[in-house]
């Protein structure tokens, strides 16, 4: 943690060559998504206006290191989330007001704001949300709660649906329970009906998801979850039309048109392989298909999940459609994909907001709340 130089100075605030803004864009990381994270920062960059905002890369390695990456080297990478990688680069320092410099330091200098694109566990979850404000700099997306919330699909179920806010039915059990009771876990999994999903409770992008159509491959389907995690939901499968909308903060909030997810991969759902490794895996409707009236009620429902989960800056939230009308929210995303087929900042230019307008509005919204933050009051002395 203490190899190179301060990467950002407590207070934020400072300007780079020209009066050009210090954007850290932060990616890779630790989780099971850190190549699609690797495609999201591509994009980011690329919307990054050159006459405000000067970028400072910053690739997280598997093994967490955190190094300073070249923007040539990120934008020419290919498509395919199994074929990048963070490049070898010189190691900086984590955010800290503890931190000192080294002579191994890579020069990073004052960075003044934080644009984490960071999917997953250890940086969508508020882990590196804490790091950020602990070291005083401003980081765009939502806070170390919101984000935590919006990880934990378990908190957040039981924070919708103790607001009212309908939600699939479903079950979380942990490691050490399943451990000690297999046999009993799996039939209360079994009694929520199939065909059923199990899941990990903290990731993302489909990952360690499996569609479980019967009770022979529901203990193989939670033993697989639990690779990725040691807490497990198993959720009902939702028969109907998967809409998602895009939320970007503010004062009011607003939120765009709903786009819809078509699958058309043999995995049956909207796997990993369907969104990021089958080009034919899945289609998107831009926008979404439906009456006037549904679009509407999906876009408060929207809103009003952002609201109850803590939310700031920006999230997708993903709902089923059913049949019958009724809408269901799936889960809320505070760190949304930013790859060349991401849904959020397609459905922003969709919605009349271009991918280079939504990363400024969303690095103001970090700074403007980084101000906010920096005029509260922490004493009680006069």
């Amino acid at each position: 943690m203490g190899q190179a130089s301060v990467m950002g100075v407590p207070g934020g605030g400072g300007m780079g060559s020209g009066g050009k803004i210090r954007v850290g864009i932060v990616f890779g990381g630790q989780s099971a998504e850190h190549e699609v994270s690797i495609l999201s920062a591509r994009n980011v960059l690329a919307a990054l206006d050159p006459s405000r905002f000067e970028p400072v890369l910053i690739g997280i390695d598997k093994a967490g290191r955190w190094l300073t990456q070249d923007a040539k080297q990120l934008l020419a990478g290919g498509h395919n989330p199994r074929l990048v990688h963070i490049e070898g680069g010189r190691p900086v320092q984590l955010p800290s007001p503890l931190s000192e410099s080294t002579p191994s330091s890579a020069a990073m200098g004052r960075i003044d704001v934080i644009f984490p694109v960071l999917h997953g566990t250890l940086g969508e979850d508020g882990t590196v949300q804490g790091l950020f404000e602990i070291a005083g700099i401003p980081y765009v997306g939502a806070g170390v709660l919101g984000s935590a919330i919006g990880m934990d699909k378990d908190v957040m179920k039981r924070l919708l649906r103790d607001a009212g806010i309908p939600v699939a039915d479903f079950r979380a059990v942990r490691r050490d329970r399943f451990d000690a009771e297999p046999q009993r876990v799996l039939e209360e999994l079994a009694a929520l009906g199939f065909p059923l999903f199990t899941k990990p409770a903290n990731a993302g992008s489909s990952v360690g998801i499996r569609k479980v159509a019967g009770a022979s491959g529901l203990a193989d389907a939670v033993r697989y979850a639990f690779e990725f995690d040691s807490k497990i939901l198993a959720e009902s499968a939702v028969s109907g039309r998967e809409i998602e909308l895009a939320v970007l903060g503010g004062n009011p909030p607003t939120v765009s048109v709903a786009g819809e997810i078509v699958v058309e991969h043999p995995d049956g759902f909207y796997s990993y392989d369907a969104k990021y490794i089958d080009e034919h895996g899945a289609r998107l409707e831009l926008p979404a298909r439906i009456a006037a009236d549904v679009q509407a009620r999906a876009q408060t429902m929207a809103l009003r999940a952002f609201d109850v989960l803590e939310c700031e800056g920006m999230a997708r939230v993903d709902m089923f459609l059913r049949k019958d009308g009724a809408l269901l929210v799936n889960e809320i995303n505070t760190i949304p994909g930013f790859t060349a087929i991401s849904m959020y900042p397609k459905l922003w230019e969709l919605s009349g907001v271009p991918p280079r307008e939504l990363v400024t509005r969303l690095i103001e919204l970090a700074l403007r709340r980084g101000e906010r933050r920096t005029a509260i009051r922490r004493s009680i002395a006069p």
